[in-house]
Formats: C-alpha cells, sequence, structure tokens
C-alpha cells in the first residue's frame, strides 16, 4: 500500500520534471514572441492618465487569461481533430496583426488628431473612448499573438503524451501572461515611482536623479515601444506567412528574414487596409441607397 503510494509520487515527480523541461524549451522558443507581444501592449497600455493606467492593464490581463483559457483547449483539439485548421487560423490572425500596424503607420503619417472634450474626471471624452477602443484592441491582439505562443508551444512536445502536452502548454501560457503584464505594469508605473523617490530625497542626491531619470524617460519609453510595437506587429504577421505558406518560405532564400518578414507583413497590411477601405465605401453607399 505506502510502496504503491510513494509509487505514485515518483511518477508525479517525473511527470513535473517532463513538464518543466519541456516548458523552458517552449519558453525559449516562444521568446521572440513574447519580446514583440511585451513591446505591442506595452504600447497600447499607455497613454492614458495616470490613475487609469493600471485599471486600464488589469482589464488587458484579465482578457488574456481569458484569450488563453479558450485558446489552449481548442488547439489541442485541433491538433487531434483537424490540425490543418491550425494553419488557416495562423494566417488569418497574421492578416489582422499586418492591418493593425500598417493602419497605425497610416494613421500616424495622414490622420490629424481631433480635439478632445472634457469631462468631469479630469480625462477627456476622447480619452474615455480611446480607453475601451485600445482595451479592446490589446485583447484582439493579444489573441492573434497567444494562439501563436501556444502553437509554438505545442509544437515542442508533439511527440510526448496528452497529458504533458497539457500541462507544458498551460504552464507556457501563464508563464506568458504573468511575465508580460508584469513587466508592462512596471513599465507604465516609471513615472509615479520616479515622483516617489524624489520626494523621499528630499529632491537631492543619487535618489532624486534616479527619480528625475524615471519621470524623464517615461515618455521617451512609451514613444520607443510605440515605434517597436509597430515594428513587432509587422513582423510577427510576416513570420506568420514565411512559417506556414511553402511559397513565401522559399521565397527569396539570399533575402535576410527579417527584411522578408517586414516586408510580407506591410505588404499583407496594405492589401488588408484596402480591402476594409473598399468595404466601408460599399458599405456607406449601401446606406446611403436605402435611406
Amino acid at each position: 500500500m505506502a510502496s504503491g503510494f510513494f509509487a505514485i509520487l515518483d511518477d508525479i515527480a517525473a511527470l513535473m520534471d517532463d513538464v518543466a523541461i519541456n516548458a523552458k524549451l517552449a519558453t525559449q522558443k516562444t521568446a521572440g514572441i513574447l519580446g514583440d507581444d511585451l513591446a505591442v501592449n506595452a504600447e497600447k497600455s499607455t497613454g492614458f492618465v495616470s490613475s487609469r493606467e493600471l485599471p486600464v492593464l488589469w482589464a488587458i490581463t484579465k482578457g488574456s487569461f481569458i484569450n488563453k483559457l479558450i485558446i489552449v483547449p481548442v488547439t489541442l483539439l485541433l491538433n487531434i481533430f483537424l490540425p490543418a485548421a491550425i494553419i488557416v487560423i495562423l494566417v488569418l490572425g497574421g492578416f489582422y496583426l499586418a492591418f493593425e500596424g500598417v493602419e497605425k503607420i497610416v494613421t500616424f503619417f495622414f490622420h490629424q488628431k481631433q480635439p478632445a472634450n472634457q469631462i468631469s474626471d479630469g480625462a477627456t471624452m476622447q480619452d474615455a473612448e480611446l480607453e475601451k477602443v485600445k482595451i479592446k484592441s490589446a485583447i484582439t491582439t493579444d489573441f492573434i499573438l497567444s494562439i501563436e505562443i501556444v502553437i509554438i508551444a505545442l509544437s515542442t512536445v508533439l511527440d510526448k503524451n496528452l497529458t504533458v502536452q497539457i500541462l507544458t502548454v498551460s504552464a507556457v501560457s501563464v508563464l506568458a501572461t504573468v511575465g508580460v503584464y508584469g513587466i508592462v505594469s512596471l513599465v507604465v508605473r516609471m513615472d509615479d515611482v520616479g515622483l516617489r523617490l524624489i520626494k523621499q530625497s528630499n529632491e537631492k542626491g543619487f535618489v532624486n536623479a534616479l527619480g528625475l531619470l524615471l519621470v524623464k524617460s517615461l515618455p521617451i519609453v512609451i514613444k520607443i515601444f510605440s515605434v517597436v510595437g509597430t515594428v513587432a506587429l509587422l513582423l510577427v504577421s510576416g513570420g506568420i506567412f514565411a512559417h506556414n505558406i511553402n511559397y513565401l518560405h522559399h521565397f527569396l532564400p539570399e533575402w535576410p528574414t527579417i527584411i522578408k518578414e517586414f516586408i510580407f507583413g506591410v505588404l499583407a497590411g496594405t492589401v488588408a487596409l484596402g480591402l476594409v477601405a473598399f468595404a466601408q465605401k460599399i458599405l456607406l453607399l449601401f446606406n446611403n441607397k436605402t435611406s
């Protein structure tokens, strides 16, 4: 009886060791996507009034956990019953990421910001609407990136049994969400930490200088994340096309991979943006005729 109990503990320990090793390997393979995920979501989680930064980030984090709860079981089931569907989902997600990246570039260069209307809490009507839009956009983008992370994690344990696959993919999913949004939360509160250091130092000495550095660095960090996040969207989308469409995978083999993936992302995003603009015009004409 006792020997049976210890045998079970032995099996559990061996299973956990196996999961830990595979989770480490999967995390290493997804490091690039996690870096892009961090850049994209840091950019999407900033730009709000200070009192709204953490609530917005928490809303996005909850959305990310829900995304993983949906993606992990669906991906495991599709891998068993319909593996070809995973590639189709990845490519469609790639078009969405490319569209979002190109749209950000077009908006930056061609669309002027409209003046905002003030609201009672010191923020603006534009801020209130922007918060909802950015939360929704961040969760949608996280969904696409999470699919990529989960599939890459699963690819490292395809030769393992189903239990190891489930535990490994689940562990990577949790680590990805906690790690990415934990770092993002530190970034968006840099200025608050800096202000506290300034107050505690009585505005002199090394601590004061560090506080000033944190406060002054935040706008620069946000701008960097904005640029890096946009490039990351295009690179991830281009990578999805290059890795899952055989023709593109072997296209221009002498070119650097990062250049090819960026071009694929820009081209796909431009096509997607054009199709969306065309569909909006058709819908507008249809509404005008029916009204």
